[in-house]
């Protein structure tokens, strides 16, 4: 396994993050209570978040869109 001893994270610890991140988002956690304090990591964390966030938001634009076409 690959991992990069000074920075102390490899592909699995940023899968994790990433994972924990969008479960973050789905719940409904703010973006600032990331758990995680290395800056790959913490970015691993928020891209997860950021990817719940658009698909949260998605289908409620497409509700939107729905309503003011038959409104």
């Amino acid at each position: 396994m690959a991992r990069d001893i000074k920075l102390g994270w490899d592909v699995e610890s940023l899968n994790k993050a990433y994972r924990q991140g969008y479960m973050a988002a789905n719940m409904g956690m703010p973006r600032d209570r990331c758990p995680y304090r290395g800056e790959v990591v913490v970015a691993a964390w928020e891209a997860g978040w950021e990817d719940a966030e658009q698909v949260i938001q998605e289908p409620q634009s497409s509700f939107d869109d729905f309503l003011s076409r038959i409104a």
